[in-house]
């Protein structure tokens, strides 16, 4: 099951942003624009910039996320998203002797194919364990007689068994990660992963960390979301044709965020 926490952030990141963006146009110091800062100017002057498009202040604000019960699916497309930073568990140094799975919705909801999908992962499960079993028996045996004590030769077999069993693992197999993203990339990651074009179990995470941020910062991601929230939608003929849903869906959130 996703399971999303804001681990980290950068203390009050409206008044960091909105200190480094007037340092670009002020003959004094930081100390002093710091002094003379306050939440509600820090908060307009936030909103001032994104009216001017200048993004490269909130660079300086960085939010580090604790994510867990997504599959390597998903991994595959987070990563893809360079400005950011993750740590991710490693199938190479863990066991996965009963490795947990994410069940697509559409999935979930035809029991023909839930039954199939869930024999599938019973067997995928079995055949990694089977694999990893017999390399780490082979690799066990070579490095006991290369000299090596039982304990070692058994730490080393188990990683060089895990680093190939892996192989037969399938996408949807679980994953955990840290993910540390700065406030601009997070805006550009949200612009396109809360879109309703987006792969659902993407959009369900982008959706989330939405709901973690958007209270400590709220000017910093006023217009956060999808495109269409603070403007026209940009698919064209692709677009998903529910602008309206989505601008009373984001601005429902937005009022409970804010109690």
């Amino acid at each position: 099951m996703l399971n999303v926490k804001l681990i980290a952030h950068t203390p009050d990141p409206e008044r960091v942003v909105a200190a480094a963006a007037r340092l670009c146009y002020s003959a004094v110091g930081v100390d002093a624009l710091l002094e003379k800062s306050t939440p509600e100017s820090d908060a307009k002057f936030v909103r001032m910039l994104a009216g001017l498009g200048h993004a490269s202040p909130i660079e300086h604000a960085s939010f580090t996320f604790g994510i867990e019960g997504v599959s390597r699916a998903l991994l595959a497309q987070i990563t893809r998203h360079r400005l950011a930073s993750f740590s991710v568990q490693s199938q190479r140094y863990v066991r996965l002797n009963d490795f947990k799975f994410v069940v697509p919705p559409e999935v979930e909801s035809d029991p023909a194919s839930k039954e199939a999908f869930l024999k599938a992962m019973e067997e995928e499960g079995r055949h990694y364990l089977n694999i990893a079993a017999a390399l780490q028996a082979k690799h066990k045996a070579a490095f006991l007689a290369e000299g090596l004590s039982e304990k070692e030769a058994e730490r080393k077999a188990e990683k060089m068994a895990n680093e190939d069993a892996r192989f037969v693992l399938p996408n949807a197999c679980e994953t955990k990660m840290v993910m540390t993203m700065n406030a601009r990339s997070l805006q550009n990651f949200f612009r396109l992963r809360c879109c309703n074009r987006a792969q659902w179990e993407i959009r369900a995470l982008a959706e989330e960390m939405y709901k973690l941020v958007y209270p400590v910062a709220p000017a910093l991601f006023e217009t956060a979301g999808p495109p269409c929230v603070a403007g026209p939608c940009p698919e064209g003929k692709m677009c998903c044709g529910k602008t309206k849903e989505v601008r009373e869906h984001y601005a429902q959130l937005k009022a409970q965020l804010s109690k």
